[in-house]
């Protein structure tokens, strides 16, 4: 098997020895090496892992006998997250290691998916969970990581036929995506570009990615609801991109509100640290989506849009956009490459338009003037290179997109 890639098991042989065995096992009988690292907190036995929980626990900044005997779960399991994290990106950094795939109930699912959420998009990763239809666990299981989410159904204790086939099925599927995926994303002569994308703003959206696609740009969309903008945050960061466009940004102030569509505390931040040049409209900005459970009674005098039976938009206070405009600021100024504000003045998305309860162009010009009072632009000779471009058009008018697209070939 000397051509064989190589998977990172990840388990813990105090609680799934016999499984985790069995999946080092059907690894090498279908020519995939494995290679296994055991994140056991109390085992007593000889791990036999290749990377030991004494290995991991070092490379977490403690030892396994520190570990052993301490009574604080929380704090001891995190020492494992964070070792077995780094040996995960070590590995990977040096190309030992071309997937991830994991097997346990809650707790090993919670610890594991930690892990391959640290490594990069593109890398495969697949997690056996015997708890990933409980509500709520999956999306903490995959939170912004390309996560394969296996539900194994039956509990992961004692290699009955039915968990070996859920796990023969699970590795083959793994040497599938290492053997068969391009997981490399080096090497193309394509400008590729990170766009947000939502609902109300999808029809710019198409529009610009088109007209690039045709011009030789690679646009990469993620849907600004929250978790996709986390994860092109992340992945900006991790060096993906050469320019963004930035419709969508709303998770700035669902984040500074604590609202659904939180977008991170690194929102609107990443490209400006990066140095890459960005492109950014105001789509979902004037509005925000408090889950019903947290409304205050104030809110249900706001003006609002039904965007379908599940999603409610309200709107911001002239306060409130007044904040938001300061977060904004506040984050741009930092920015270390050019960027573009491209403002529609006839509404920020198709919810913005005449006749609809929210539009108020007077309310927007609020955060506008507030925006422009903070960014850093013509105060004491400062050259920021932040431009505000403000377009007679509805963010959904072709005016609009075009504007877009011309601001985009020019700074890419």
């Amino acid at each position: 098997m000397t051509n064989s890639k190589t998977v990172l098991i990840i388990s813990t042989l105090d609680t799934k020895r016999e499984e985790t065995r069995y999946l080092k096992y059907k690894f090498k009988e279908i020519s995939v090496l494995p290679l296994l690292m055991d994140l056991s907190m109390r085992g007593k036995e000889k791990s036999h892992a290749e990377l030991t929980p004494s290995d991991v626990a070092s490379a977490g900044g403690s030892t396994i006998e520190q570990i052993n005997n301490s009574k604080e779960r929380s704090t001891i399991t995190n020492i494992i997250i964070d070792g077995a994290t780094k040996i995960a990106k070590d590995l990977y950094a040096a190309g030992k290691i071309h997937g991830v795939m994991a097997l346990g109930g809650s707790t090993g699912s919670l610890m594991a998916t930690d892990v391959m959420r640290a490594l990069p998009f593109g890398i495969p990763k697949l997690m056996i969970s015997s708890t990933a239809a409980l509500p709520g666990l999956s999306t903490k299981y995959i939170g912004t990581g390309d996560i394969l989410l296996f539900h194994s159904v039956i509990e992961i204790s004692g290699v009955t036929d039915m968990l070996a086939n859920v796990m023969d099925r699970a590795c083959y599927a793994m040497k599938g995506m290492i053997k068969y995926v391009n997981n490399s994303f080096a090497g193309s002569d394509k400008k590729t570009i990170a766009m947000t994308m939502l609902g109300p703003c999808e029809q710019c959206a198409s529009s610009v990615r088109q007209a690039l696609e045709k011009e030789g740009y690679q646009v990469t969309g993620f849907s600004a609801a929250g978790v996709g903008d986390r994860a092109m945050e992340k992945m900006i960061a991790e060096g993906f991109f050469q320019g963004v466009i930035d419709l969508a940004p709303g998770g700035v102030g669902e984040h500074y509100f604590g609202y659904m569509r939180d977008g991170g505390p690194d929102r609107l931040e990443s490209a400006g640290n990066k140095g890459i040049p960005q492109i950014i409209s105001f789509c979902s900005v004037n509005h925000m989506t408090p889950s019903r459970s947290k409304y205050k009674k104030e809110f249900h005098e706001r003006r609002k849009y039904d965007l379908d039976k599940f999603r409610t938009w309200l709107r911001l206070s002239p306060d409130e956009l007044k904040e938001v405009a300061c977060e904004f600021a506040r984050k741009l100024n930092g920015a270390k490459a050019p960027v573009k504000l491209l403002i529609p003045t006839r509404g920020w998305s198709s919810v913005d338009c005449k006749g609809n309860p929210t539009y108020d162009p007077e309310e927007d010009k609020i955060f506008v003037e507030t925006l422009k009072d903070g960014l850093n632009f013509g105060k004491a000779g400062l050259d920021s290179g932040i431009e505000i471009i403000e377009v007679d058009a509805n963010m959904e008018d072709s005016a609009f997109s075009q504007q877009v697209t011309m601001a985009a070939l020019e700074l890419f």
